[in-house]
């Protein structure tokens, strides 16, 4: 009776990680298990994992209706809003939620995060774009990301950027920017498992950083790993529980720090979960 031969599981897209890994005491590296998510939280991710369609969610005109908005809202950079105009935000939205995708809203993308508002995004961006770096090169550049979320947010970045370096301490909402990326065939953009507090040093100098995360102060990795010329764009807390947005650009002199609109990202956490 001859036997039945299983084939090996086949992984299309390389898995990056920052960190150790895991050492023992003699440091050889280790394999770290973690448990499983717990039934109801496995139920759900499924339920955001389903691509949405119809609804006329597909017609470029529906992203041009958002971007119109967007521009009448004071939103001026025609190179970013023509980056949004091309990225299809329900791809990236829970099925559940599809109906708000092209609302100027942000939305829960799971495990306590969110994809942020269109019109943040775009402001973002737009501040990284009058860096000294991004006006020499005519693009922003090598970008890192703190917190690729849904991955919405790189996708936009990738029209405008050489490379975008993205990190995501959340395992789930790595594997969830990595298969929405995968769907718009996205090679401008790597994806890396790890603490987004520490940066990604291997990958630096970068012209641009951009954090989808606020804390107390911007984390002195960050500084280090932004190239001369660069710029920086992150949510700082700057009075009780207020954040605003604060760019920070790095010149032969060291570091010039303004203090720009008002918002409300989730908190900066180091670690992986």
């Amino acid at each position: 009776m001859t036997a039945t031969r299983r084939s090996a599981p086949k992984f299309p897209m390389r898995l990056d990680r920052l960190g150790d890994g895991g050492r023992d005491a003699a440091g050889s590296s280790r394999t770290v298990l973690r448990p499983q998510a717990p039934l109801q939280q496995a139920a759900v991710d499924a339920a955001r994992s389903v691509v949405p369609s119809g609804l006329g969610l597909d017609s470029a005109e529906v992203r041009h209706r958002m971007v119109r908005r967007l521009h009448a809202a004071g939103l001026s950079n025609e190179t970013v809003l023509e980056a949004l105009a091309a990225v299809p935000r329900h791809l990236f939205v829970d099925g559940a939620l599809v109906n708000q995708a092209y609302e100027d809203t942000s939305l829960p993308i799971g495990h306590g995060q969110t994809i942020s508002k269109p019109s943040v995004v775009a402001r973002m961006i737009e501040l990284l774009t009058q860096g000294r770096a991004a006006r020499d090169a005519g693009s922003l550049g090598r970008v890192l990301e703190i917190g690729s979320g849904c991955g919405y947010q790189a996708a936009i970045l990738a029209r405008l950027a050489r490379e975008v370096v993205s990190i995501e301490r959340v395992r789930p909402l790595h594997d969830k920017a990595r298969a929405h990326l995968a769907l718009l065939r996205e090679t401008r953009v790597r994806l890396l498992y790890g603490d987004g507090m520490l940066g990604h040093a291997g990958g630096a100098p970068y012209d641009s950083v951009i954090a989808a995360a606020g804390g107390d102060a911007v984390p002195q990795a960050w500084l280090d790993q932004l190239g001369i010329g660069g710029r920086l764009v992150a949510p700082v807390r700057i009075q009780g529980t207020r954040q605003a947005l604060v760019v920070i650009d790095r010149t032969d002199n060291g570091y010039l720090r303004s203090v720009h609109d008002a918002v409300h990202f989730v908190p900066l956490k180091a670690g992986l979960d």
